[in-house]
């Protein structure tokens, strides 16, 4: 990934906040022919200045997972907030449009997950991750049979990360007076998503200046 140096995140905690706050992901690998990507929740596990591991799980049917098979890097890609910023919200003259954003590349070599024991606690430790914050949450309670077979129908996978590089482009190069514009804009606006760009841009950009 292009990361020019003052839009770069190099805090280790900074980057593992962004992968679980934004665990919907893009998995991207290649089959010697062409680049194939599926779009999963991914989990991450392991202390911030520690070794970190991904892992998730896709359908059989998915022909992704036996890529995982040979031993190549993945790049799996965690997208935050972004948006399309109007020139028209800046009061110097002379700009472009652009599109701010907030993304965190990770990279490793994928294992497959064979054992159905470690399988089924990767389903439920992901159940988990999304049901803990409900009021009340989804309790499996399938039948021993039912949930056998589904796990037949899945593969999982975890995958050590060895790099990863992290990118907030929220408007750094401009004066604080353009950025400020842009944030009124953003919230004026109504696009999905624009507030939340907003505040990462109020919350990363002027509370550090």
């Amino acid at each position: 990934m292009y990361v020019p140096k003052q839009f770069a995140i190099s805090e280790n905690t900074k980057l593992c906040a962004l992968m679980r706050e934004f665990s919907f992901a893009t998995v991207v690998s290649h089959d010697g022919t062409a680049p194939f990507a599926s779009h999963l929740p991914i989990l991450l596990s392991g202390e911030n200045d520690g070794p970190l591991t991904l892992s998730g799980h896709m359908a059989r049917a998915n022909p992704q997972w036996r890529h995982f098979e040979n031993g190549a890097e993945v790049l799996v890609i965690f997208q935050g907030p972004h948006g399309y910023i109007s020139p028209s919200w800046y009061e110097s003259k002379e700009l472009v449009p652009t599109w701010n954003y907030v993304t965190v590349h990770a990279y490793g070599t994928p294992r497959l997950i064979e054992d159905a024991d470690r399988l089924h606690r990767l389903v439920d430790k992901t159940v988990a991750e999304y049901e803990g914050g409900r009021a009340q949450p989804w309790r499996d309670e399938l039948p021993a049979d039912f949930r056998d077979t589904l796990l037949k129908a899945i593969v999982g996978f975890e995958i050590p990360i060895t790099r990863m590089e992290g990118k907030l482009k929220l408007g750094q190069n401009r004066d604080e007076k353009d950025i400020r514009g842009a944030i009124a804009g953003l919230r004026e606006s109504g696009g999905p998503g624009d507030r939340e760009l907003a505040e990462w841009m109020e919350k990363e950009i002027l509370s550090n200046r």
